[in-house]
């Protein structure tokens, strides 16, 4: 008999563990089995819920995207005239989003992109929503908020890339300068 309640603590489990598995492995040549025993289930538990390993990762893609939408609107409308544009950047960096295994998870999740039409649609809403989100915020700080917005969504992506292909942890600070400094730039 199943445990009532326990489908959704289980489902966490194995989104949280394909995310450190992902993260450990670099790429997405994990096994359904891996990110099963991480979780403390079976394999069989595992497909039960989520149906394949896309479908698991593209869970963990959803987590990690209502993780950075709540960062976003954790820190609005922020302090000051450019209070909005500055929470969404430090929301890029905030401790949860910006940690090696969530970083590699995007990664990798650009890869899945190529061959996967979820993960598309996924990719497309996230850059829709920034974009919109950049672009709002810059209207009126610089002459053309829409590369600005362009070109501020391209800096936080190379930073991430960076970041996971350096050794040893991420540097959250460091990311944050290089992003505000363009930024500085940019709004002068």
């Amino acid at each position: 008999m199943p445990k009532l309640g326990a489908e959704p603590i289980r489902k966490a489990a194995l989104i949280n563990a394909a995310i450190f598995e992902v993260g450990r492995a670099g790429s997405l040549d994990v096994t359904v089995a891996q990110i099963a025993r991480r979780a403390g289930m079976s394999p069989a538990l595992a497909h039960h819920y989520f149906g394949s390993k896309e479908q698991i990762f593209l869970a963990a893609m959803r987590h990690i995207l209502r993780s950075y939408g709540q960062s976003v609107r954790d820190a609005l409308p922020g302090e000051g005239e450019r209070g909005r544009l500055l929470a969404i950047v430090h929301a890029s960096f905030a401790p949860q989003n910006f940690q090696r295994e969530t970083v590699s998870a995007w990664l990798n999740f650009y890869a899945l992109s190529f061959v996967s039409d979820d993960a598309v649609r996924l990719l497309r809403v996230y850059h829709r929503r920034l974009r919109s989100n950049l672009i709002v915020a810059l209207r009126g700080r610089c002459d053309d908020p829409a590369r600005t917005a362009d070109t501020l969504g391209a800096l936080i992506d190379g930073v991430y890339l960076r970041a996971v292909l350096n050794e040893g942890p991420t540097d959250a600070d460091a990311a944050l300068k290089t992003v505000l400094s363009y930024l500085e730039e940019a709004l002068a």
